[in-house]
């Protein structure tokens, strides 16, 4: 058995031997070949002994054939057209493209040999342009160098192929079909990542996974709850199921950093940022867009950061996350990014440009997809020192027409926000004063599901009110601002229908000084957390908005982070490392009914697992709502008999504190008895224990504690006379 050795001693080790450990790169120690040290690897792939099959080292070349025989003098264009195809793909080298020449007529063979950086890039080079139509009497047919050899094997005879039996995996789904229908998390506190059943009968949670050193550095959801990711420095690798939580894929990719789903869950992209062997360059940047099931790497982007770092809010190194923003609603259809003066949308059939180059937007500042349709939102700044106005520009996608323009003027600053089924967007503009020393804001309401997509514009009664936070109601009509000043702003909330559903904008209440600075909306609409985080100490207040009035109000002190779980049952409030003290979470009902609370040393994360649309009809689901009582008996029943078995819990807890309780005073009753004989000595012969039989007397005793002799010198001067 290997001994365990702790970091201490490693470093009391090292600062013995005059080793720097904080100068020591871990990644580049290697064992010998064969050796572990006693060190045991907890990968199980590492301990299956695996029949490789050697490549020959030409995997990443392919050969295209089928191309146009040209004579010298075009030989050089044919070569462009061919570099200009295959560059959208990924970049070439130089020397990338060799074309064989007929030695007689000095003329191409009709063939052309590409090399890539990585197998990986010429295997999606074969796979999008197999069958790429140059024109009608060239259709490209490429195949990957090696598997010339793999063809010139085929035996002549035909051979049925080897069935395996067919043995089911786990179903990844399988955690929405508790019987409690209750909800799953996770955390991460120190090196441990737990995930927990959210069961609020038993006011606790129930331990499903744990595991530490799980991660390097974070955990992240899929969008439809199916995979858990974890991030490494070799990669990234998701993780399905309801208790086992089994590697299901792992994705190559060293150093990464980020990563991001697309809506469906089909892709995962993952980034990394490699600092610069020259101190004057930029950090150059890799991006790469994975197949989530197969873990193939379907499009790979690479450059320096500044490439990368146009628009957005922001995320390492300068570089705004997400690089791709994903359009198209769960289909995955297509995502698009931000460059100088343009869009980039790319479609996910071929990897490529929609028609092959992106949408000029001189000046675009910023985009943003609509949740649910194939729709861009594009803003553009003031020009020309506010001779050309700022602009919103609704277009759709793939064909770029555009539905709708909004001119705007005096615009310090704009942002963006969809209502999560699609049907309006709503523009916050800031705009300047007319003596340009101030600003104040107002809201253009675009209603995109409506003929023509009417525009309406909200102001505020105080026009100059600071804009502190704004959120839409899920799947809803309403939305809520908090606008004024700290500490104590106001709360505005507002519908898109009227009373008589004229399509206009009213408000519905404004809600005088509230301690807020941020809105955080059920899942399925009506309750909001009006919260104040940060300096307002962790203020919560429940409010229902269809009945305008607030439920219960709370504090968790010093919360960093509020949740709603999917179904909009349970909040999660915490406090993440970022404080030393105080660190856990909470768990409230959605009425702010505090149900428990979990403290956590070094916690820093919570997430809820999100669950998948339901496949309930809209009619059905109306017809459940109708019919609550009746589909709400049993689930009272069995909170009742939970209940039951609670109180008889709590009966039994405390007969067993009464039971210990009697064991110890009889225990100690014993002891008193056992040492009657000793009191009644210390007594001088008095039998009785009660004080009252009695006289207290106080009596004082003279004790010598110490004697010390010292001779003392004395002399006697008798004065003269």
């Amino acid at each position: 058995m290997a001994t365990m050795v702790s970091m201490a001693d490693i470093e009391a080790k090292a600062m013995g031997l005059g080793i720097d450990l904080s100068k020591v790169d871990l990644d580049v120690i290697r064992f010998p070949p064969g050796e572990d040290f006693g060190i045991k690897s907890d990968d199980e792939d590492i301990l299956q002994e695996d029949n490789l099959e050697f490549e020959s080292g030409l995997g990443n070349i392919i050969v295209v054939d089928n191309l146009p025989v040209v004579a010298p003098e075009k030989f050089e264009k044919l070569e462009g057209v061919i570099r200009k195809i295959y560059s959208q793909i990924c970049v070439l080298k130089e020397d990338a493209i060799w074309m064989p020449l007929n030695p007689e007529t000095q003329k191409t063979l009709g063939y052309c040999f590409i090399e890539f950086n990585t197998l990986q890039e010429a295997e999606l080079a074969k796979e999008k342009t197999q069958g790429y139509k140059l024109d009608k009497s060239h259709i490209f047919s490429v195949n990957l160098f090696d598997d010339f050899d793999k063809f010139m094997k085929v035996p002549d005879e035909w051979a049925p192929p080897e069935t395996k039996p067919y043995t089911p995996g786990e179903n990844l789904q399988k955690w929405l079909t508790d019987e409690k229908a209750r909800d799953q998390f996770v955390i991460r506190a120190g090196n441990d990542t737990e995930v927990l059943w959210n069961d609020p009968r038993q006011l606790k949670p129930e331990l499903v996974y744990r595991r530490t050193f799980w991660t390097e550095s974070f955990v992240q959801w899929s969008p439809l709850g199916t995979y858990l990711a974890t991030v490494h420095r070799q990669g990234a690798a998701v993780w399905g199921g309801a208790t086992t939580f089994n590697r299901l894929m792992r994705y190559a990719h060293p150093q990464v950093k980020l990563i991001d789903f697309s809506p469906g869950e089909k892709y995962l992209v993952t980034y990394s940022s490699h600092e610069p062997s020259n101190p004057r360059d930029t950090h150059r940047v890799v991006l790469n867009i994975f197949d989530a099931r197969t873990g193939k790497i379907m499009r790979d982007f690479k450059g320096s950061a500044d490439e990368f770092a146009t628009g957005g809010a922001g995320g390492v190194s300068g570089v705004s996350w997400p690089v791709f923003r994903w359009g198209g609603g769960k289909d995955d259809k297509y995502f698009a990014r931000i460059g100088k003066n343009v869009v980039s949308v790319y479609e996910t059939e071929t990897f490529t440009l929609i028609d092959k180059k992106s949408l000029k937007v001189e000046n675009v500042l910023d985009f943003s997809w609509s949740p649910t349709d194939p729709i861009l939102a594009l803003f553009v700044p003031e020009l020309g020192g506010g001779n050309q106005p700022a602009r919103v520009s609704l277009v759709q996608i793939p064909g770029k027409e555009e539905l709708r323009q909004k001119n705007l003027f005096s615009v310090s600053d704009c942002k963006m926000y969809w209502q999560s089924n699609g049907d309006y967007l709503a523009v916050k503009v800031d705009r300047y004063t007319k003596t340009k020393k101030s600003t104040y804001t107002g809201f253009e309401l675009f209603r995109i599901k409506e003929r023509d997509i009417p525009i309406e514009v909200l102001e505020l009664e105080n026009k100059n009110d600071k804009i502190v936070a704004f959120a839409w109601e899920p799947k809803g009509h309403r939305f809520a601002v908090i606008h004024g000043d700290s500490p104590k702003p106001d709360i505005s909330f507002y519908s898109m229908r009227t009373s008589h559903n004229t399509g206009r904008v009213s408000k519905l209440i404004t809600l005088k000084g509230k301690q807020a600075n941020a809105l955080y909306w059920s899942p399925s609409g009506r309750f909001i957390i009006l919260a104040g985080l940060k300096s307002f100490n962790g203020q919560l207040e429940f409010y229902n908005v269809d009945e305008l009035e607030t439920m219960a109000t709370g504090e968790h002190f010093m919360a960093t982070d509020i949740e709603w779980d999917p179904t909009g049952r349970y909040v999660a409030t915490s406090v993440t490392s970022v404080h030393e003290m105080e660190n856990g979470f909470n768990i409230w009902s959605f009425n702010g009914k505090l149900l428990y609370r979990i403290p956590r040393d070094h916690f820093c994360q919570f997430l809820w697992r999100p669950r998948p649309p339901s496949f309930l009809s809209v009619e059905k689901e109306e017809e459940i709502a109708k019919n609550l009582k009746k589909y709400s008996k049993k689930y009272e029943a069995e909170d009742q008999d939970v209940s039951l078995l609670l109180s008889e819990q709590d009966r039994e807890k405390r007969r067993m504190l009464q039971e210990e309780w009697d064991r110890w005073v009889m225990q100690w009753k014993q002891y008193h008895e056992e040492e009657k004989a000793y009191r009644q000595m210390l007594r001088d012969g008095e039998a009785s224990d009660a004080e009252e039989e009695y006289e207290a007397k106080e009596v004082e005793v003279e004790e010598v504690l110490e004697v010390t002799e010292e001779v003392v010198s004395y002399e006697f001067e008798q004065s003269e006379g």
